[in-house]
């Protein structure tokens, strides 16, 4: 800043108003500054203000699994609403492992972020002692992790699984082959609790033979979805947890030689953009990504701004869309005969 003001001929206060923007300068004072530092190539130290200011306008997001499109689309709304607001973010990934999640978590304190956004891997007492020691604000997405009062922003899994599993046996399909995800989640948890409940209320008993678990990977759910139609009660309807899995159980449908949905039907949890060009085209249950994205980014930057109080939990409903995948029991008993008589 000094070379600055050298080479502008202003003083070091007026450099420092022109580059942090927090005292208003005349135009004329403005144009020699921003001169004099494209002719030196100065680039203000943003650590140093950072320390002296006492924030880094910046959020930490570490997310459970990247490349799902359910994050990336999450990670994208929160990153447009924190860049409108001036905070930037600094990503990353768990890959579902806590150990990483928890490296990962105590590097972005070390950089004195303002502020953490994380989707949960795990009941990990760890990361609870972690952010127990911390004073940011942190909110939670898409999971919760028990016994943490924090902000929370979730979809309602029970409630939206329910729903999915009552339209499949409205079609007439039991056994419902369910591929669930890591039941050490409560994301895992609850949409296998909304399994359980459609089937409950529809009088038919839980039968744990067609559950496997896919642990919300596109691989482990293949393998599941190879060892339920291998069982000794083949389902005639299979519902994945996630869409990662999702590709798995369409994966495994296509390698045994049958077809959705005239062997198997198929539905899922989470939308994604390639879902109804997808052949057959995805029976899904849709999360609101877009409000989710902005409910925790508002949290977050509420309590960096100072808001205090009790913890929010905001829960968001998801909404069932129907295609194709799905098809009543009588259509595919009809398909089947057509064509053992060709």
């Amino acid at each position: 800043m000094n070379d600055v003001a050298k080479a502008a001929d202003v003083s070091v206060a007026t450099v420092s108003a022109v580059v942090n923007g927090t005292v208003p300068v005349s135009q004329k004072l403005k144009g020699r500054v921003e001169e004099a530092i494209r002719s030196i190539g100065y680039q203000r130290n943003v650590i140093a203000r950072n320390l002296k200011v006492g924030s880094t306008r910046t959020i930490g997001l570490v997310v459970a699994d990247v490349t799902n499109p359910f994050f990336t689309d999450v990670v994208a709304v929160i990153q447009d609403v924190l860049h409108r607001a001036g905070f930037a973010i600094m990503l990353c990934s768990s890959d579902e492992d806590m150990a990483l999640q928890d490296e990962q978590v105590s590097l972005l304190l070390e950089r004195m972020v303002d502020g953490l956004i994380i989707a949960p891997t795990g009941d990990d007492a760890e990361l609870k002692r972690i952010l127990a020691k911390t004073r940011i604000p942190v909110v939670l997405i898409d999971r919760m992790c028990e016994g943490m009062e924090v902000d929370a922003v979730t979809l309602d899994n029970r409630a939206a699984v329910r729903e999915a599993i009552t339209y499949i046996l409205s079609l007439g399909h039991n056994p419902i082959g369910y591929i669930s995800g890591s039941l050490d989640t409560s994301t895992g948890r609850d949409r296998l609790s909304g399994y359980k409940a459609a089937l409950e209320e529809a009088q038919i008993p839980f039968d744990p033979t067609v559950v496997k678990v896919g642990h919300f990977r596109e691989k482990d759910a293949y393998g599941a979805t190879f060892a339920l139609l291998a069982g000794q009660r083949r389902p005639t309807a299979i519902f994945s947890a996630n869409n990662l899995m999702t590709i798995g159980v369409m994966k495994a449908i296509r390698d045994l030689g049958l077809r959705c949905p005239e062997d198997v039907s198929v539905a899922s949890l989470d939308d994604f953009a390639w879902a109804d060009v997808f052949q057959p085209y995805l029976t899904t249950i849709a999360q609101p990504v877009q409000a989710i994205g902005e409910q925790a980014a508002r949290l977050v930057l509420e309590r960096a701004k100072g808001e205090t109080g009790k913890a929010h939990h905001i829960v968001l409903q998801g909404r069932l869309i129907v295609r194709n995948s799905c098809r009543p029991v009588m259509d595919r008993a009809v398909s089947s005969l057509a064509s053992g008589s060709s």
